[in-house]
């Protein structure tokens, strides 16, 4: 390294170091994606609103890319206060709040309209409340898109497709059980290792929204790009409860104002990149649409699903997301 550019590295962590100095209360905000990722990027942009708005009495140490672990990790470490912020899968969430497991239902949220209404909501508020016994505070939801299946096999037009083809899924319980009812095997496996599991042949399909998809680079392990629309892939914004009591009124204000600008700001980067994103990656991998009438085929074949987690998420709860979300199961 030049003496320059270890001359601005040293006054790099030295200026790191006296904002936190300088803070009244140091956060960590861990996740899991990359930092050119929609999400990755509202989480840069609340930690600069949040600084200044404060005036550096709250400074934000961001912890991209799985750092501290995935998401299940990132959790744990929150509920345990040594992460006080973090944007896990509302799918992940349902390991620790088994209501939280109701966003993941298959086709659930038919479009983007939709999901506002439902996430932004009563239910949705009501769904967030759901994590107050699990020593997190929710503020709202952030979202990467609509999840799309990918796979080496065959395109996926009909739920039949899915038969025998061993699908990766995020570690919950609601998604493996989606899958294994479409006759697939469903394989948990963390976001981190997906890539290598696919280039190994340890599976052969996966589901993740277009930002991920491109990111990961899981385009260039994958033959087939199948647009279902099946799930929306919500981020629940976390902070550890003891963390958040721990700030007055008015430093609460600017993080709640902030969470609703991180959640803006993710949805919008991910709607503008999807379009590009088909675009770049359309030579690499077949991309097909599903029919209204496989779209159909698949909800009626989502049906048991609903019926297993009935209990689960609560009967009350279920009937109000249906009826917020206009479907009837």
């Amino acid at each position: 390294m030049s003496k320059i550019s270890l001359a601005a590295a040293i006054a790099a962590v030295s200026f790191s170091m006296t904002q936190a100095q300088a803070a009244d209360y140091n956060f960590t905000f861990a996740h899991v994606l990359i930092e050119d990722t929609p999400n990755a990027q509202a989480a840069l942009r609340f930690k600069e609103e949040v600084e200044e708005k404060s005036d550096g009495r709250i400074n934000i140490e961001v912890l991209p890319a799985a750092q501290v672990g995935g998401d299940v990790e990132i959790i744990e470490q929150i509920q345990m206060g040594l992460v006080d912020i973090g944007i896990p899968p509302t799918a992940t969430l349902g390991n620790f709040e088994p209501r939280m497991q109701i966003l993941d239902l298959p086709f659930l949220l038919s479009d983007y309209d939709t999901m506002v209404k439902v996430l932004d909501g009563d239910v949705g508020r009501e769904i967030l409340d759901t994590l107050e016994d699990d020593s997190m505070h929710a503020f709202n939801f952030w979202g990467a898109g609509f999840r799309h299946m990918t796979n080496n096999v065959r395109p996926i037009e009909t739920p039949e497709d899915l038969e025998d083809i061993r699908m990766r899924t995020m570690q919950a319980p609601v998604i493996i059980s989606t899958y294994e009812n479409f006759d697939a095997n469903a394989t948990a496996m963390a976001f981190t290792e997906v890539y290598n599991g696919l280039q190994q042949g340890v599976v052969e399909g996966q589901e993740n929204p277009l930002a991920n998809i491109y990111t990961m680079r899981f385009y260039e392990v994958q033959d087939y790009l199948s647009l279902t629309n099946h799930a929306y892939h919500a981020y629940a914004a976390v902070m550890n409860k003891g963390s958040w009591e721990s700030l007055p009124e008015d430093l609460q204000e600017i993080m709640i104002e902030a969470f609703d600008n991180g959640r803006d700001t993710s949805r919008e980067l991910t709607r503008q990149q999807e379009d590009e994103i088909l675009e770049n990656i359309k030579d690499n991998i077949q991309i097909n649409e599903i029919t209204d009438e496989a779209r159909n085929a698949f909800i009626e074949a989502s049906i048991p699903v609903y019926k297993e987690y009935e209990d689960i998420v609560t009967p009350e709860l279920l009937k109000k997301t249906t009826s917020a979300a206009d479907i009837e199961y």
